[in-house]
This record gives structure tokens, sequence and C-alpha cells, in this order.
């Protein structure tokens, strides 16, 4: 009877609801979840930075409108080379 209440417990412990293996699982989630957790971390940490960066600085401001919004200062000026139907830009 005692070898038969050892093998039930046993049973439990291993692979009941909350056993070994359910504690392994949850584990390397955590793992997982931790690492994650670390790359979010990292890239709000450069998200604040690049807020911080525009909100203080006009030069990074100016860069950005330029690149992306095409930007022109007065005094400047703007040319686009349109090629021809027939000439293909060299693609990497």
């Amino acid at each position: 009877m005692l070898f038969l209440l050892l093998i039930v417990l046993q049973a439990k412990l291993w692979f009941g609801a909350h056993g070994v293996f359910q504690l392994w699982s949850l584990d390397s989630t955590i793992t997982d979840e931790r690492d994650r957790n670390d790359l979010i971390s990292l890239r709000n940490e450069a998200l604040h930075a690049e807020v911080k960066e525009l909100k203080e600085g006009r030069e990074a401001l100016e860069a950005r409108a330029r690149s992306q919004l095409g930007f022109i200062k007065d005094g400047e000026v703007f040319y686009r080379v349109i090629p021809k139907v027939g000439d293909a830009l060299p693609t990497e």
C-alpha cells in the first residue's frame, strides 16, 4: 500500500499540473520573455534618445525634415534628375 502511495505521489510530482516538467516549461518561458523585454527596453531607450534629440536639437530636426520631407532652405536650389525612359539606374 505504501509503495502504491509513493508511486501516486511521484507521478503527481513529475507529471501533475504543478509538477517538475511544468516548472521547467514555465522557467523557459520566463527566460524567453525576459530576453524579449530586454530587447524592447533597448529599443525604447533608443526611441527616447531620438525624441529628446528632436526636441532639443534643431540640427536633428532639420536633418530629418531634409531627408524624409524634402525640406529646402531659402536661397537653396533643388535639382531633380529624372532618367530617360530607356535608361535604367544601376541596382545592387
